[in-house]
């Protein structure tokens, strides 16, 4: 006798959107950490105003401008990837997080295209002969300047002020462990009066900067590997937002 009976195959659980989004999130976030060897790389730029004249090489500026480019995209990725989500919280806060980080990105580009122009100047000027040096060295220094203030506002002001939106969301859908925003509603308003103690004190760097960086960092590290790991929690903003099908697949099988 042949009798046919319906079972339940063995298939692997796909992932649902939400999960997706968590994920594509958190890579996001931990990309934007690439940037930290600039430090480095641009360091025979910003220390020595006369390196225009010299004919050491540049591969690290040109490194450094494309890690930072790839942050900027990055960080823009980070807000449009959550934004579907943490505007059922507060979409006009989450909006002012696409809106902060959209701005984040355009000061980036501004200060590795000042970095990166002096290539070009110092390709078609300084070698040339009778270029006035004096000049040459000055244009640099302004370059660096430009840089330098729009690292200030771009990467030190505006996380923090990332920070304060999109921890504030994170805190009250509790999509994470509330820890993980706290880590960024404390070091946010450190790091914003860093930045105004810094802005009237523009004769040096002021080393209080960094008690705000360190915590607003941690947040933002935190928060990347949390959703890579852990993904969204959950939380009754993600209540009734589309997810895969989870349901083995039946086969008919003979016996």
């Amino acid at each position: 006798m042949t009798t046919t009976m319906r079972i339940a195959a063995p298939k692997r659980v796909p992932m649902d959107s939400m999960r997706k989004t968590a994920l594509v999130a958190g890579i996001f976030y931990l990309i934007t950490f690439i940037s930290i060897p600039t430090l480095a790389l641009y360091s025979q730029v910003k220390n020595h105003p006369d390196w225009i004249l010299s004919s050491s090489g540049h591969t690290g500026v040109l490194a450094g401008g494309f890690l930072e480019l790839i942050v900027a995209l990055a960080g823009i990725g980070t807000a449009v990837t959550l934004y579907p989500v943490v505007k059922r919280q507060n979409e006009g806060v989450a909006l002012g997080f696409v809106t902060a980080r959209v701005l984040e990105a355009c000061m980036i580009f501004t200060g590795v295209v000042s970095l990166l122009s002096l290539l070009t100047l110092r390709q078609d000027l300084g070698g040339a002969a009778g270029a006035n040096t004096a000049a040459l060295v000055t244009t640099a220094a302004s370059h660096v300047a430009v840089y330098n203030w729009t690292f200030l506002l771009g990467q030190s002001l505006m996380p923090a002020i990332n920070a304060l939106l999109l921890g504030s969301l994170m805190y009250r859908s509790r999509l994470v462990p509330r820890i993980i925003p706290t880590l960024g509603l404390i070091g946010a308003p450190l790091l914003i009066a860093s930045v105004i103690t810094t802005l009237f004190r523009v004769d040096h760097q002021i080393t209080v900067l960094a008690l705000g960086f360190l915590p607003v960092a941690a947040w933002e590290f935190s928060l990347g590997v949390w959703l890579v790991v852990k993904g969204f929690k959950p939380s009754p903003i993600t209540t009734g937002m589309p997810a895969a099908d989870t349901t083995p697949a039946l086969h008919d099988v003979t016996v």
